[in-house]
């Protein structure tokens, strides 16, 4: 539903001059109407010279009205025409019975034998007769042509006296528009174009030969994106003690500071009372009966996402009776679900609150095992908190018996913005069919069954019902309105940190700072750009680890077989303590690679963008992008696993000299412009030329045997 709004008025500037191009427009109209009229006035009035003549002659017929509409002459003559065939008409129905008589006479005399005499004088008869019909049909139409005559001279004073006016208006114009030099070129294209196809005398001018400015467009938003509730982006300097959140359960107190947590980040401090809100009556209802608004959260990776659902969903199922299916955490990857279900794990320790995990790394069989149990009265849950992945969510849904998720209290959904762009739609989909679907079993009280919200009625209110709440958390969440539309939100909040800041200048005067910004980086985040050629990317990297001595360092690659490679290389190369992380290893393998990685014996981890989102990887000092992102989403996500919770970092890119351009437009579309260029001179990588070759040449045996046991 992605709506626009157009800005149809300009500034003063396009006002004034809009003002100027109407002014034109008239002075031109008028000139041409003025013309026109000086033009049907010659040509009438040489009609009109013609036209006496013609009478002085003795001409009959009225002279045609040049220069007038079309057709008007035609009717003056065939109105002239008229009253003369009328007489003859008159002037023969009397002359037919004269002259039927007459026959008659004439053939009654030859039958009885008249003489040539009577003949004589019958034939003079006639004749007298004929020259009285001529002599009547002149008189008719000497009648016609003095009347003609008068209605033309009166005709004529009136078009005098308007060519009068005509003139007098034409030398003030005329004086009007020797000042104007555009007017008179215009004028006189105009007159050239006239020349060649006169126009009627209703012309009208319409518009300005003058291009005008193309309108901007500006999205238009729904109010919740439109005026969201802005969230501190400094963490160092708004932090908020624990105690002075409201709303917060003792015992989660003491855990968060059990665990070392003395103080919430802004983030936290503001969404968890948010959802505590919504569930101040307990969780079969929503504060006052109503539904609880939906809650979206847009905040920097290691800004405290994670623990600000956490906390209030485990406080507000605390006082839970039987065992069902209340939260539901979908994740896009193994390695985020298995972060988040660790969070869950230490706050519900002690709670009597089951958090099951199911991504795929166990059987089936098993996982369903963890999921439900049958007994004799039916199944039952064994899960209070669920972590799942999108596909062994939706198996689970179709496949096992006994999973219900029709008492679902919470559907948090993390990386929302990857959870729309990688199609997931049809999971939450089913999500919210399996969430409102009807069961069927003995037993089953029809007064707690729970219907999809529709309008608030009277009806409706009756039978209150235990609603769904969404919220949804990202980095890098949308602000399409359509792609947001698709998870049907009710009411939606959003909480966001990307906002302009005002800077004071020493003068007084405020400017805004990142008005463009649509995403937020960690604040203690340097970010510098190294432009290369394809061969050197790998000499950079070793130079960084050896000469710069980087440690901590996590590597993106674009793919798995890049990160595998270039692994392979490293580890020829030697002196480097280097692992892989990518798909292609197993998961018990990953978890000891990570394990290592934050105890500091590996000290640089090659990864895919499987690292990428969301996964909290402890102490990173650097994050080196090996391979240029070609999204900007995925830049944010892998710069921001560094810098996390407040703490400093860096991260470099190594980019292509073709690419340079692209990189560096699509950072400044996104109102990222604190990037620094780093070049490294070519002489401070000629040092390890001759070990890297030595190191390409291990690399093509390794590959060619790797390639010979897949075939085997």
């Amino acid at each position: 539903m992605a709506l626009f709004c157009i800005n149809r008025y300009g500034g003063e500037e396009e006002q004034e001059e809009g003002a100027e191009a109407e002014e034109r427009a008239r002075a031109l109209l008028e000139r041409l109407r003025q013309q026109a009229k000086a033009r049907q006035l010659r040509k009438q009035r040489e009609a009109h010279a013609g036209g006496g003549e013609d009478e002085l002659t003795g001409a009959t017929g009225p002279a045609p009205i040049p220069g007038g509409e079309p057709g008007v002459g035609k009717r003056k003559k065939e109105s002239d025409k008229q009253p003369c065939a009328q007489g003859l008409k008159k002037l023969k129905k009397k002359r037919q019975p004269c002259s039927s008589s007459e026959e008659r006479a004439g053939t009654e005399e030859a039958g009885d034998g008249s003489t040539p005499s009577k003949k004589k004088e019958n034939r003079k008869s006639k004749v007298r007769q004929e020259r009285t019909e001529a002599d009547s049909e002149e008189h008719i139409e000497q009648k016609e042509n003095r009347n003609n005559f008068k209605n033309r001279s009166s005709e004529r004073k009136k078009r005098d006296e308007e060519t009068e006016g005509a003139e007098t208006r034409e030398e003030e114009n005329s004086e009007k528009a020797e000042g104007n030099q555009s007017t008179k070129e215009e004028l006189s294209l105009a007159a050239s174009e006239e020349g060649a196809n006169p126009p009627p005398s209703s012309l009208v001018v319409l518009g300005d030969y003058d291009r005008k400015p193309v309108q901007k467009v500006q999205p238009f938003l729904p109010q919740w994106l439109a005026q969201p509730k802005l969230v501190q982006k400094r963490i160092k300097d708004n932090l908020i003690p624990i105690g002075d959140v409201p709303g917060i359960h003792p015992r989660l107190l003491k855990k968060l500071q059990m665990n070392g947590i003395e103080s919430f980040f802004p983030v936290q401090a503001e969404v968890i009372p948010a959802i505590l809100q919504g569930a101040s009556n307990g969780y079969l209802m929503g504060q006052g009966g109503y539904r609880p608004r939906d809650i979206c959260v847009s905040a920097p990776t290691g800004s405290g996402k994670t623990l600000s659902f956490v906390i209030p969903i485990v406080q507000v199922l605390l006082d839970r009776v039987v065992c069902q299916v209340r939260a539901l955490v979908v994740l896009p990857t193994k390695e985020l679900a298995q972060q988040v279900s660790k969070v869950f794990n230490i706050y519900t320790d002690g709670t009597g609150l089951k958090v099951v995990l199911i991504t795929g790394q166990k059987s089936f069989a098993k996982e369903q095992e963890m999921l439900v149990q049958k007994k004799v009265t039916g199944y039952c849950s064994l899960a209070d908190i669920i972590v799942a992945t999108p596909g062994r969510l939706t198996d689970h849904i179709s496949q096992t018996p006994g999973f219900s998720l029709t008492q679902l209290r919470f559907l948090i959904i993390d990386e929302a913005d990857r959870m729309i762009d990688d199609m997931h739609q049809n999971c939450l989909n089913q999500i919210v069919k399996a969430a409102f679907q009807v069961e069927n079993y003995a037993g089953f009280n029809l007064l707690f069954q729970r219907t999809k919200p529709g309008p608030i009625t009277a009806a409706s209110s009756c039978y209150p019902q235990m609603p769904l709440q969404k919220l949804l958390f990202s980095a890098t969440l949308t602000q399409d309105p359509e792609k947001l539309q698709q998870l049907d939100l009710f009411q939606p909040r959003l909480f966001t940190s990307v906002y302009s800041e005002k800077k004071t200048l020493g003068d007084g005067t405020e400017t805004e700072q990142d008005t463009n910004k649509k995403y937020t980086l960690p604040e203690g985040l340097s970010q510098c750009y190294v432009p290369c050629d394809l061969n050197s990317k790998p000499l950079l990297l070793l130079h960084f680890m050896l000469k710069m001595k980087f440690t901590r360092v996590l590597c993106f690659t674009n793919s798995r077989e890049a990160s595998h490679r270039l692994f392979l290389l490293i580890q020829a190369f030697g002196g480097v303590t280097v692992a892989e992380f990518s798909s292609r290893l197993p998961p018990n393998e990953r978890q000891r690679t990570m394990k290592e990685f934050e105890q500091g014996k590996i000290q640089l981890l090659i990864s895919t963008d499987a690292t990428a989102r969301g996964i909290d990887v402890k102490e990173v000092n650097y994050v080196i992008n090996y391979d240029a992102p070609q999204f900007i989403r995925t830049y944010i996500h892998r710069v921001g696993r560094t810098a996390r919770a407040g703490k400093a970092g860096v991260a470099f890119s190594l980019v292509l000299r073709i690419q340079e351009r692209r990189f560096l437009r699509m950072l400044r579309d996104a109102g990222i412009q604190d990037i620094k260029k780093h070049p490294v001179k070519g002489n401070s990588l000629k040092p390890l030329v001759q070990q890297y070759e030595e190191a390409l040449s291990k690399l093509e045996k390794t590959v060619k045997n790797e390639r010979a046991q897949k075939r085997a």
